[in-house]
């Protein structure tokens, strides 16, 4: 191998008439009967090198045997291209290398996919040779994304005086929310560690340890079910703070995000994010991770229905729709293919009605009288050539259908803009669901949460009507953090584990260490974890966050690559005492 002198981006017109040395692989090769052009790649960028019969010296017929992916190292003269051949696209396009020697480095194998071209090859094939596709510019671009971005996190809150700390990767289990990836222990057979699902438990005990601004850039595992914007191990930016309130978390979060994002990809962010509850969110917006590049608020319509005669909506708890500006064009078969999507949601159905000068037509527009069509086009202001979409049912499936209608629709015509980016705080989440199931309350967020001061009594009063102190961070439909003030009392922690139907016995059992540690000076604290995965993958663009992973698992928890999960030896499992039962 020749040892290089530049990489393959960094050459331009005024290295013309050096002798250079680079390595790399052929991106394309070009044969024009006895001159061969070869693009020379590697992840800096890619340079023409130029195989001339007439001024090479060695064998040329070996030349012609040169194929994508292969490894050269090549000694050449930098020179000008010819003013027709000036590729502007390419911080090189100006010269090109005349090859005087070449050694081949390793002969690339047929390849399984074309890597100039992803759509060309399924995911799974990709996800299998991710060694391949990891090589094309769009991924490389994605993990120096990535890398940009850890770098300007560290950098932001190094200036702001807080610790990085690293906590156990292996922990104690409290299954609380998603289950647990357990380890077994060969020392101590029968017991088992968990990955953490977080590091909330260590981080808030850094708190009671004095350390007031702590934070970890930490791997995370959840076994849950995935999708396009999940992955089973994942990276969060952890952040914990001491003696603070919402306004200085929201403050230097807003700070991070905005130097983030202009570091990384030159995007400017507001100094200061507008903020919505969590109750305006989904009534508004039928989402807790409202996008408000576009409106698109849902509306409510009980009021019009029940002085209708369409009867299916005279009993339901809620009534609510949204109007789509020129909607009126949906033919029946798009209005349809929308109703198959809100059935996905638990929604019975979609009502429409389209709007003309004269009032309100199709749909279930006849069982409103026409003196109704004219309070309700006033009221609504809806206009010549719209459409009217309705939702009656249980509160909660009117707004999530709702909410998933106003996404699709907002893909359909086109209303979100690519280059746009609108944080918004969600605030004031309740404290707990109930679970009907098993009979009792689960935390919203997490049990660590605090519930609103003014809230408290409620905890022995109604704690369905609480509300907390957690708040996600949202841009453009994106959960992209999530946190909130933290319990500092025993007292409060205790009984909200038992509203959560953890006896003091099973809360001491899973946490008590952190319900010891409050007993000794736990001062007010409060925090958040910003998914890191999911920020780069807004930085770079993509909707899909294997994009921004080197090695990602697949939506199934597996990796194609390495065949993993994969079965171990009998031997293995005899030392850690586990026998595995056949279903």
């Amino acid at each position: 191998m020749f040892k290089r002198t530049h990489n393959c981006g960094e050459l331009c017109s005024s290295n013309i008439d050096d002798n250079i040395i680079l390595n790399g692989w052929v991106n394309k090769v070009r044969l024009h009967g006895q001159v061969v052009f070869i693009d020379l790649r590697d992840r800096y960028g890619k340079t023409q090198i130029v195989f001339d019969a007439d001024e090479y010296k060695g064998d040329f017929e070996l030349i012609k045997k040169i194929s994508m992916e292969d490894v050269l190292s090549i000694k050449g003269l930098v020179r000008a291209r010819i003013e027709s051949a000036v590729n502007p696209s390419l911080s090189t396009g100006e010269i090109e290398i005349a090859v005087s020697e070449f050694i081949m480095l390793n002969e690339s194998a047929p390849l399984p996919f074309m890597l100039n071209d992803r759509d060309n090859a399924e995911e799974d094939l990709r996800l299998k040779y991710r060694y391949l596709e990891l090589r094309m510019e769009e991924l490389q671009q994605n993990l120096l994304i990535r890398h940009r971005a850890y770098q300007a996190t560290r950098s932001y809150l190094s200036e702001n005086k807080f610790v990085e700390i690293e906590t156990p990767v292996l922990m104690k289990s409290t299954p609380e929310g998603a289950r647990d990836y357990l380890v077994p222990s060969r020392i101590h057979q029968g017991k088992f560690y968990a990955l953490p699902q977080s590091p909330q438990i260590y981080k808030q005990i850094l708190m009671i340890s004095g350390y007031d601004r702590y934070f970890q850039i930490v791997k995370c595992f959840r076994d849950e079910d995935l999708r396009a914007d999940r992955q089973p191990e994942f990276t969060q930016i952890d952040i914990e703070m001491s003696f603070v309130d919402e306004e200085d978390i929201f403050r230097y979060m807003e700070g991070l995000t905005h130097h983030v994002f202009q570091n990384v990809a030159k995007i400017d962010l507001p100094n200061s994010f507008p903020r919505i509850t969590y109750k305006d969110a989904m009534e508004t917006y039928g989402s807790d991770k409202p996008d408000l590049r576009y409106e698109l608020k849902l509306i409510d319509l009980k009021k019009f229905t029940d002085l209708s005669e369409f009867n299916a909506f005279g009993a339901v708890e809620r009534v609510k729709g949204l109007i789509v500006k020129e909607g009126a064009k949906y033919s029946r078969k798009v209005i349809d293919e929308l109703t198959e999507l809100v059935r996905k949601y638990n929604a019975k159905g979609l009502a429409w009605m389209k709007y003309n000068e004269n009032g309100f037509e199709g749909g279930i527009s006849k069982f409103f009288s026409s003196d109704l069509q004219k309070d309700m086009g006033k009221e609504l202001s809806i206009e010549n050539g719209d459409i009217l979409f309705i939702i009656g049912d249980e509160s909660k499936i009117v707004l999530n259908a709702l909410g998933h209608l106003r996404t699709e629709i907002a893909n359909k015509e086109k209303l979100i803009s690519d280059d746009e980016f609108y944080p918004v705080w969600v605030t004031e989440f309740p404290m707990f669901e109930y679970d009907y199931k098993n009979k009792r309350h689960v935390a919203m967020h997490h049990p660590f949460t605090a519930p609103k001061e003014g809230d408290i009594a409620l905890l022995d009063a109604d704690p369905s009507q609480m509300l907390s102190r957690g708040y996600d961070l949202t841009i453009n439909g994106y959960e992209i953090a999530g946190g909130s003030i933290r319990i500092h009392s025993t007292a409060i922690q205790e009984k909200v584990f038992s509203l959560l139907g953890l006896g003091r016995e099973e809360a001491v059992e899973k946490f008590g260490f952190l319900v010891e540690a409050l007993t000794y000076g736990a001062p007010p604290h409060g925090g958040i974890a910003f998914g890191f995965d999911r920020l780069v993958m807004l930085l770079a663009g993509t909707d899909n966050i294997r994009d921004v992973i080197a090695f990602p698992k697949t939506t199934s928890a597996s990796s194609l690559m390495d065949e993993s999960p994969s079965l171990v030896s009998n031997s293995q499992l005899d030392e850690l005492g586990i026998k595995i039962k056949k279903s």
